[in-house]
């Protein structure tokens, strides 16, 4: 390009420059803004790039200006997002289970340019989890947007539901047939993502994992189940579905040793009634879907925590113990007698 054309970008790529390369560690001085420019074929005078500089300020850009003189260097002091909220994003891209590993690079790099380069290295230094299980569907990203257009625009959608075999290889559902449905929310649970949608066949809220959607598309059709929807409170929701099992909510009362109260918050919501029940104990009676996921959420607290009722689901989690214990007990017979 011809250097008078590229002299009418220069203010964008002083700019570009400040955001790119200054922070309060890095101020730039005009020699070095200077330099940017020339090897971009714009030539620059210290007059016009003073002018420049009060533009950005008059413009938005928080330059700021130390020393002075020929000793004064210029950064930009803020951003739409400061380094810590940097940091937080980052982790969480990292830990998320849903988006697969090349999505995460790619994701994290966006992120880094909205930081120095200087401050984007310490971007670079957040956790790794050693093994982390990321999703295999790279599609992911994509499933999720067009759910969202989907619940925005108010119509329902189609897709291809399936699990995986001991190959790796997707099997898919319903001999492959297409599951339609009104999508409403989206929702996170055990490090999985989850659409929540009406099934007008079966006249109830059903939730599908996103990662184990397919070819996903939006339908000319407005959505159902309004009413169901408008009735389903998604904060208690997500507290009451273990593992997003499906199945009827029962009031069920349980009984905890005190230390778990931080657990049993964190598990059924801090507005979660406690009530004190003898020497270090307390019962709580909460909404549930009785489900082998809430079953080991009890099992895993140990004797520390007691299903006391209804009996429906006392006699659940026994069949539960009963059916993991002959399974070992098959296993170690098996074993005596090899």
């Amino acid at each position: 390009m011809p250097r008078s054309a590229q002299q009418k970008l220069k203010i964008l790529y002083v700019m570009d420059y400040l955001l790119e390369n200054t922070d309060e560690a890095h101020p730039a001085t005009l020699a070095q803004i200077t330099a940017h420019l020339d090897a971009h074929g714009i030539a620059a005078e210290r007059k016009s790039l003073y002018d420049d500089l009060e533009a950005l300020r008059a413009y938005g850009l928080d330059v700021v200006c130390t020393g002075a003189g020929r000793a004064s260097a210029y950064y930009v002091a803020s951003r739409d997002f400061e380094l810590p909220e940097l940091k937080l994003l980052v982790d969480s891209v990292q830990a998320s289970k849903f988006i697969t590993h090349k999505k995460t690079a790619a994701l994290i790099k966006k992120l880094e340019r909205l930081a120095s380069v200087h401050e984007a290295r310490a971007l670079q230094r957040q956790v790794y989890v050693a093994g982390r299980i990321k999703t295999m569907n790279e599609s992911i990203y994509y499933n999720i947007d067009e759910v969202h257009t989907g619940i925005s625009q108010g119509k329902k959608i189609r897709f291809r539901y399936f699990d995986l075999d001991v190959s790796k290889q997707r099997r898919f559902r319903r001999g492959g047939a297409y599951y339609v449905v009104s999508p409403y929310a989206l929702t996170w649970d055990s490090e999985n993502y989850y659409l929540v949608a009406y099934d007008s066949d079966a006249a109830a809220i059903r939730h599908y994992r996103v990662d184990r959607m397919a070819a996903i598309s939006m339908l000319d059709e407005a959505r159902d189940g309004q009413e169901a929807f408008r009735a389903l409170d998604m904060a208690v929701y997500s507290r009451k579905v273990f593992g997003m099992f499906s199945g009827t909510e029962e009031p069920v009362r349980m009984r905890f040793d005190e230390h778990l109260v931080g657990a049993v918050l964190d598990r059924l919501g801090a507005d979660t009634m406690l009530i004190p029940d003898g020497d270090g104990h307390f019962t709580v009676t909460a909404g549930i879907v009785p489900s082998p996921q809430f079953y080991a959420w009890i099992f895993g607290l140990d004797t520390m925590a007691q299903i006391l009722g209804p009996a429906s689901v006392v006699e659940g989690m026994e069949r539960q113990l009963r059916a993991v214990a002959a399974q070992y007990q098959a296993a170690s017979s098996a074993e005596t007698n090899s």
